[in-house]
């Protein structure tokens, strides 16, 4: 299997069992056969040193990582469930994008005795499973669970994430809702921005904002928190050591495995976060200068960079780990499931150039930072395919509630199933074409709405116009200035994407299309727009600050 240790476990009743062997065990009804290990240097699962793992699911897409070996196997149904460690999404995004279930357990809710430590304040254990009541049964062995009362349950649905993301449309909250009405102890779903939420509660993170002037909807705090988490592109070095560590004596080959393969991990990082860079200096920085490994191009003094540096305030990190776990205690209390998307973008095809890689794994922990940071449990549900490759939604219950978690997956997952089924297959209403007057009325209507502020009457009137005459861009155009306003950058950037079909040169869809894209945290592409409006008005000042801001943020 393209090189990797291969470790299966055994469960009989609650006893677990590492296996150091490369077989699939005979199944019965008291095993279960399992796979642990596998692991690879990056959040999209490449690696130019072992190969990568075809994802069974979209074969040439990627299957994302780090735990992508594990993934891969439980997707080709290989084994019935497998394990893996959890960092920064290292569970959650391959599960996605691989189709499976993915459990990220609370943070120090399984011992992590035994694995070498990539970062002690984030690490957790996380399996992976096809079905809900395997994924259900393995963590009751893992977490030693007991019995507990039935107790109701409230979704909140993270709007804003939702917004962002094009893996998972807003349809969200419409199967989220049928859902709930179909099912007993469930309360109608509640909705929040969470990223304003976390701007409003975690006082302590705007200390890593970036001076910006699209801060609004929480992009701002959300961006902060990931680079508090990791803006360490690439990370890994507890992960690969695992399969290693399981071995009873170290011979010279194996030790020289280990550095070999510290030193392909190395090679896999980018500039290191501050949690991390603190760290990994504790965890690797004796190896470091005592090995003095040689290492890729530009990757040395990333390195020592990081082994020679200590974070002015450790403290303030800590600050934020614990103020998000308490602002998501408040929002959630005990009966809380925070809904939202697992990841922004569908899966890239492998072997994707670098900036488009870049890209998908900045926005990628994006959105893991939340639980990652906060400690808590999160899981990937698998909801099948929407244009031929996987979707998925993640659930965060509150630290420590991994059985309700559980549980909740297990009661309500089949029932979901069938909604996102109707969702999907439901059809938008067609565009007809109605009198010039009546549509032109409605976009004067929409305009002073806009005006007096009202963004969602505003829409509403534009939609309307659409609805009778769906050829006119500046309908769609006028549209996507209430949705910036709204923070719904998502449905923003389709409508002047529709603009400018109709409209080629029109220059404030360009513009309006740039501010979404850069709300989205998607530069390169906000950078073509400003430039492509300033070609078309070389004095429109908005163009040329918008170009110029985009530049500097990329670079």
């Amino acid at each position: 299997m393209n090189g990797w240790n291969v470790y299966f476990v055994i469960f009989r009743d609650r006893q677990t069992v590492m296996v150091p062997h490369y077989r699939v065990y005979p199944q019965s009804p008291a095993t279960l056969t399992a796979i642990v290990g596998c692991h690879l240097p990056t959040i999209t699962g490449e690696n130019v040193h072992y190969g990568t793992p075809i994802n069974p699911s979209t074969p040439h897409h990627i299957p994302g990582g780090s735990s992508s070996g594990s993934a891969v196997a439980v997707a080709a149904k290989l084994v019935d469930f497998s394990l893996g460690t959890d960092t920064i999404g290292c569970i959650r995004i391959p599960a996605s994008l691989c189709g499976v279930f993915g459990f990220r357990s609370s943070h120090g809710a399984v011992s992590m005795d035994g694995v070498l430590p990539n970062s002690q304040s984030l690490d957790t254990i996380g399996w992976f499973a096809r079905d809900p009541s395997v994924l259900h049964r393995v963590g009751h062995v893992l977490l030693q669970l007991k019995t507990e009362p039935r107790r109701s349950r409230r979704f909140v649905v993270a709007d804003d994430l939702f917004e962002l993301s094009k893996a998972s449309k807003p349809k969200t909250s419409h199967f989220v809702k049928q859902m709930t009405e179909k099912l007993s102890g469930y309360q109608s779903p509640k909705h929040v921005n969470i990223g304003q939420f976390i701007a409003s509660n975690v006082a302590s993170l705007k200390a890593f904002c970036e001076e910006s002037s699209i801060v609004q909807s929480g992009v701002g705090a959300l961006k902060a928190l990931s680079s508090v988490m990791v803006l360490l592109n690439r990370y890994h070095l507890g992960k690969l050591f695992f399969n290693l560590l399981m071995f009873g004596s170290w011979d010279k080959g194996s030790i020289n495995k280990l550095e070999g393969m510290k030193i392909q991990t190395i090679e896999a990082l980018g500039s290191p976060g501050e949690f991390l860079i603190y760290e990994f200096k504790t965890n690797h920085g004796e190896w470091i200068t005592s090995v003095k490994p040689k290492l890729g191009a530009n990757v040395s003094e990333r390195v020592l960079t990081a082994i020679d540096s200590m974070p002015e305030d450790v403290k303030g990190l800590y600050k934020v780990r614990a103020e998000l776990r308490a602002a998501l205690q408040d929002l959630l209390k005990v009966d809380g499931i925070l809904v939202l998307p697992t990841i922004i973008d569908p899966p890239i095809k492998r072997n994707s150039r670098k900036g488009l890689s870049s890209e998908f794994n900045d926005r990628a922990l994006f959105l893991s930072s939340i639980s990652s940071m906060s400690g808590c449990c999160q899981v990937t549900v698998p909801l099948g395919e929407h244009d031929g490759l996987p979707t998925s939604i993640s659930l965060i219950a509150f630290h420590g509630s991994d059985k309700f978690l559980l549980d909740t997956v297990l009661d309500c997952y089949s029932t979901l199933k069938e909604q996102v089924r109707l969702a999907f297959e439901s059809k938008p209403l067609p565009d007809t074409n109605g009198h010039l007057d009546a549509s032109e009325l409605l976009k004067e209507k929409g305009n002073a709405a806009y005006k007096g502020k009202q963004w969602n009457k505003a829409v509403n009137y534009y939609t309307e116009a659409v609805k009778l005459n769906g050829t006119n861009a500046t309908y769609y155009c006028n549209r996507a200035a209430a949705y910036l306003e709204l923070g719904c950058f998502q449905q923003a950037e389709d409508d002047c994407t529709k603009a400018i079909s109709l409209s080629k040169k029109n220059v404030k869809a360009y513009l309006r299309r740039g501010t979404a894209r850069e709300s989205l945290l998607r530069y390169k592409e906000a950078a073509e727009d400003y430039k492509h409006a300033h070609v078309l008005e070389p004095h429109n000042k908005v163009a040329n600050l918008g170009e110029k801001r985009l530049k500097k943020l990329m670079s």
